[in-house]
């Protein structure tokens, strides 16, 4: 809560309590002095409560309500455009992409809305980079995903953020779909951390996706299945907000610590 929203929450209750227990005066006069200079009154219009309290009342009550939501407003306003304002000068990174999950299920990137994403691009044939990227990958979703709520300073408000790595949240793409088959890409994420999904699709697919996230790839148009080569491709794997927006990019040189920080970071300052 903002320390504004504090401070007028205090001052309300405050002037609720000397409005409820204070005793009816006219011009700064206590009642029993009212009292003995008019005589008999109409005890409607005096007591613990009166009419001019009851109004102080409600349009104290009125104002208050009318500051904080128009403090709200501006405040939400403010972190959106501060958000706005973080993604100037970014590269455009990600898009739309039809691909097929190592379930054998159509995947596209409406999937990937609504949850934190990590995405990795590379092929079940690489000696050793891709494996290493792929394990500080699930390095970092075990951290973030450990992370209790006292982590996030006991702010409710954060849970729904919280819950950032659902069981669909971690991504292997492979930029090799000639040889990486579905059954291929599911024996191969096998091996690395239970949340990965395997992504694979045709060489057109692929090449769609791959541009969607400036990612490069080597793999020749019209290889085969059994043709024997190399994939030259980026490595990287990219962060993903929610709404699918591009967040951050991790290269090899950054460890899963590094990461888990930049992570863990993004996710408390999203809007």
């Amino acid at each position: 809560m903002d320390i504004r929203e504090v401070t007028c929450t205090a001052y309300f209750w405050k002037l609720l309590t000397i409005v409820a227990l204070s005793k009816d005066t006219k011009y700064g006069a206590p009642h029993e002095l009212i009292s003995s200079r008019n005589g008999c009154r109409n005890r409607a219009t005096v007591g613990v409560f009166s009419w001019k309290a009851g109004a102080l009342f409600i349009a104290t009550g009125a104002g208050l309500y009318y500051y904080f939501t128009t403090e709200k407003a501006k405040l939400e306003e403010r972190k959106r455009q501060e958000a706005a304002d973080s993604k100037v000068g970014r590269p455009k990174v990600g898009g739309p992409f039809q691909l097929v999950s190592h379930e054998d299920k159509p995947f596209t990137h409406m999937d990937l809305l609504g949850k934190w994403s990590l995405i990795y691009f590379g092929f079940t044939r690489c000696p050793d980079i891709c494996p290493e990227e792929l394990d500080k990958m699930g390095e970092v979703v075990d951290a973030i995903g450990g992370l209790s709520l006292k982590d996030y300073g006991l702010m409710l408000i954060l849970l729904p953020r919280c819950l950032a790595w659902s069981d669909r949240s971690a991504f292997f793409i492979s930029c090799d779909p000639a040889r990486d088959t579905v059954p291929i890409v599911k024996k191969y994420i096998a091996e690395f951390h239970p949340r990965l999904i395997g992504l694979t699709g045709t060489y057109e697919q692929v090449k769609a996706a791959c541009k969607a996230y400036r990612v490069y790839f080597s793999t020749p148009p019209n290889a085969s299945q059994n043709d024997d080569y190399l994939v030259d491709h980026s490595i990287f794997f990219y962060l993903m907000d929610p709404r699918g927006q591009f967040v951050d990019a991790f290269g090899k040189s950054q460890t899963a610590d590094m990461v888990r920080e930049k992570v863990d970071k993004a996710i408390r300052e999203y809007p």
